[in-house]
């Protein structure tokens, strides 16, 4: 099977506005489209700046509840700067954690879906 790279996946939250808001103003994503998909229903897409995967804010998917999805990780070389920015915005940031790989912290987005932010050691 040739599959060359994710492309997107769904983050299931209740309200599209304040969840475009944290992503793109707290986390510094960019946003990639925010398109009608009929009367009650939007597209809203999201990813970090540069990246090839994005995130849509999907609200209309039964199956998947808002605060569900656990295990988002995004990659940082700033680990420090970025808790710090992070809590100056008002964002719960764990203590950051050591483990062989690296370092890491975890915060929730607004419904709850976790996110891990981690800082990959350099390979020697």
């Amino acid at each position: 099977m040739p599959v060359t790279h994710v492309q997107l996946f769904s983050v299931p939250v209740s309200d599209q506005d304040r969840s475009l808001h944290f992503y793109v103003d707290t986390l510094g994503f960019e946003l990639v489209a925010d398109t009608a998909m009929g009367p009650a229903m939007r597209w809203v897409q999201v990813r970090p700046k540069g990246s090839a995967t994005a995130l849509t804010l999907v609200t209309w998917f039964p199956t998947m509840v808002p605060g569900t999805l656990k295990g988002t990780v995004l990659e940082t070389d700033a680990l420090e700067n970025d808790v710090a920015e992070l809590r100056a915005k008002g964002v719960r940031v764990s203590d950051i954690e050591a483990a062989p790989w690296g370092r890491f912290v975890t915060f929730d987005d607004p419904d709850g879906n976790g996110i891990v932010l981690q800082e990959t050691a350099p390979t020697q």
